[in-house]
Order: C-alpha cells, then sequence, then structure tokens
C-alpha cells in the first residue's frame, strides 16, 4: 500500500431493508417524526405526507363558523324576543267541581241505577235505598194531621154554638132591665099615691120586685160575661187545633221529604265515577256512596308570583295537555285567587317565628277553556296541561 493514497473497498455487506429501493440525495433527508411509543418507526413512516390547508379552505372554514354562529345568535334574540311576550308553567292541571253524593237516610240499597263512568244529567235517579219504613210513617202523619183538621173543625162548630149562647145571655139581660124598668115603675106609683089608698103588703110587694128585678139583671149581665170569656176559651181551642193541624201537615211534608230521600239523584251532569256502595249494603246519613265529576271544567294554574306582573284576566291562553299533546286547546285567564297556596294549606306557615327562609310562591290562576273544542276530549279533573299565557 502506497502511504499517500487509500483504496476504497467495495461494500460487501447487506443493505438494510429498503435501503436499496430508493436514493437519497443530501439535500432531501427529513427528520423523521412518525416513531410509535418506544422510539421506533411506526407503520406508516414511508406514508406520503398530508398537503397543508390552503388559504381560501381556512377562509371558507371560518365564514361557514362565522354564518352559524350569526344564525344561532339570531335565534336565540328571536325566540327572546318572542318569549317574554309570554308566561307559561308546567304547575297546571285540569280542574273541576267534584259532587259527593251521600245518603240523608239510613236504609238498605234496593237498587242501583248507574254504572261506572256513565253519564248523567241533573235529577237523574242514581240508586233507590229501601222505603217501605218511611212510606208507614208517611201514612201515620197523614193520619194524623186528618185529625188535627177535624178537631179544628169541630173547634170552629163549638165556636157557632157558644156564639148563639152569647146571644141568648145579651137578651136575658134585655129581659131583665125590662122586668126592672117595670118595677120601678111599679114601685114609683106606689109611692106617688096615698098611702091610704094602698095597703102595706102591695108597698113592700112592689119594692121587693124591684130588687129581684136588679137581682135579676145583674145576673144575667154577670151570665153574659161568662159567656163571652167562653167566647175567648173556644177562640183560643180554635187556635190550637189550627196550630196542630199545621204541626201535623209539616209532619207529613217531613215525611214525604224522608221518603223523597230513598231515591237518591244526580245533583248535577257529569260522569259516575268512585262509587262505594253494593246492592244490599246498609247506608247511613252522610255516608259518601259515589262522586259525580260535572262537564264544566277549567285549568288551575300555579304561577309564580315573579311571573304575575302582566297577567290580567281576558289575555287569551294556549294550552297543551300531556296527555293528549296533539291538541292545541284556546282559553283565556278568568280570575286569580286571592291567596297563595300556602295560605290556604292545612299548616300555614309561620313566618314570624323562627329563622326566616325566602321561598318564591304560587298563585293559583284560574283558566277557562274557549269553544266546544275541549268537549270533545275525555279529560278528568287532575290531567296535567301546560297553559302558555299572551301578557303583550
Amino acid at each position: 500500500m502506497d502511504g499517500g493514497s487509500q483504496q476504497t473497498r467495495p461494500r460487501t455487506d447487506n443493505p438494510r431493508p429498503g435501503e436499496g429501493d430508493a436514493k437519497t440525495h443530501p439535500g432531501d433527508e427529513m427528520p423523521r417524526d412518525d416513531k410509535d411509543g418506544n422510539g421506533q418507526e411506526g407503520d406508516n413512516a414511508d406514508a406520503p405526507k398530508k398537503p397543508p390547508m390552503s388559504r381560501g379552505r381556512k377562509l371558507l372554514y371560518w365564514l361557514i363558523g362565522l354564518i352559524l354562529a350569526g344564525v344561532a345568535i339570531t335565534a336565540a334574540v328571536i325566540y327572546w324576543l318572542d318569549a317574554r311576550h309570554y308566561e307559561n308553567t308546567d304547575d297546571a292541571f285540569v280542574d273541576g267541581n267534584q259532587s259527593q253524593v251521600a245518603s240523608q237516610v239510613s236504609g238498605r240499597m234496593t237498587e242501583l241505577l248507574v254504572v261506572d263512568n256513565q253519564h248523567v244529567d241533573a235529577g237523574q235517579p242514581l240508586l233507590t235505598i229501601d222505603p217501605r219504613d218511611f212510606q208507614v210513617r208517611l201514612e201515620q202523619a197523614q193520619a194524623q194531621r186528618a185529625s188535627a183538621i177535624a178537631q179544628a173543625a169541630q173547634a170552629r162548630a163549638e165556636l157557632f154554638v157558644q156564639r148563639a149562647t152569647v146571644e141568648q145571655q145579651n137578651a136575658q139581660v134585655h129581659v131583665a132591665e125590662a122586668d126592672l124598668q117595670q118595677a120601678q115603675q111599679d114601685l114609683a106609683r106606689y109611692r106617688g099615691i096615698n098611702p091610704a089608698a094602698i095597703t102595706r103588703q102591695q108597698l113592700d110587694q112592689s119594692t121587693a120586685t124591684t130588687k129581684s128585678a136588679v137581682a135579676r139583671l145583674e145576673a144575667a149581665k154577670q151570665a153574659g160575661l161568662g159567656s163571652q170569656a167562653q167566647l175567648v176559651v173556644q177562640q183560643t181551642k180554635i187556635d190550637a187545633a189550627d196550630a196542630a193541624a199545621r204541626q201535623s201537615a209539616a209532619d207529613v211534608r217531613n215525611a214525604e221529604l224522608q221518603l223523597s230521600y230513598t231515591l237518591v239523584v244526580a245533583p248535577q251532569a257529569g260522569k259516575v265515577t268512585r262509587r262505594t256502595v253494593n246492592l244490599g249494603n246498609y247506608v247511613t246519613p252522610g255516608q259518601a256512596l259515589l262522586a259525580i265529576v260535572p262537564d264544566d271544567l277549567w285549568v288551575t294554574a300555579n304561577f309564580k308570583e315573579t311571573q304575575l306582573n302582566l297577567i290580567r284576566p281576558g289575555q287569551p291562553v294556549q294550552i297543551t295537555l300531556d296527555a293528549f299533546p296533539d291538541a292545541k286547546l284556546q282559553g283565556h285567564v278568568d280570575s286569580l285567587q286571592r291567596g297563595t297556596g300556602s295560605v290556604f294549606s292545612t299548616l300555614p306557615a309561620e313566618n314570624a317565628t323562627g329563622n326566616y327562609v325566602k321561598v318564591v310562591q304560587r298563585l293559583p290562576v284560574k283558566i277557562v277553556f274557549d269553544g266546544d273544542d275541549w268537549r270533545k276530549l275525555p279529560l278528568a279533573p287532575g290531567l296535567s296541561v301546560s297553559p302558555r299565557v299572551t301578557v303583550r
């Protein structure tokens, strides 16, 4: 070997995999960052690189994002501008005046004339209680009334007799007065003539006759006064007989009323529900037999007190029912209750005692349905609704 030159040996070792497939140039080498977590090259180490996003595409994406944001903001503003003209609540339900039908007399039920959920009209018979005891009481009262009427008629007849007696006594007084006048005249004549012309016996007899006439007149007057007193007594008897007749008539009406209670009728139109009695049951006064759900219903909506600023009677309301979501009913605000729900609760709040925590109160608002569309739906008290009041 020469010291000034070196010979290059040909490379005889095997090339690494992939090294002989492509030529590399000094300016083309770039750092490789496609390594896995262990510092080794990944499977796509030789995959072609994605070209960078163009400026025009970036601007397009930014434009689309701005448009979507603008649409969202516009929709939110429109919703707010529209929603501020409405007040709604989920705390609302269908309401109505349910009638609890109870018995007014005691007895055994013999007839049931309706079935559950049947529609009835006002005054329609619902059930019958055994009426036989009440029919007997009515007949007894009618008999007592007839007896009282007869006694009153007898008292009036006796009054006519007593009046005739009074007239007779008055006539006797007149006779006694005439006899006394005649006797006084005879006595005056006897005393006016010469004593020698009459006997002492005649004078004494005339004097005695006069005194007797005075006594008879006094007796006749006293008898007349007695007859007048009997007349007053008889009139009192008539008044008592009339009172007894009126009492008997009242007893008859009461018996008729009690008998009418054996036929229980519907107090108003509606549907039968909550029937708790069956044939053969013995019922007592005040016992609940069934309930009538009326045909007239409305909505009671419990709005928060912070929502009541713009709610007024007469405002239109759109009503959505949970049971019938496709039905959109119309109504209007009828009235606002004068008192929150907590005021009329069984245990009202005592804010003057203990620690006070302010809680937003709710006030019941009555909403009445408009039109007859709601009558086509099987509405029932207690169904949940969502009213939306237009307050603009």
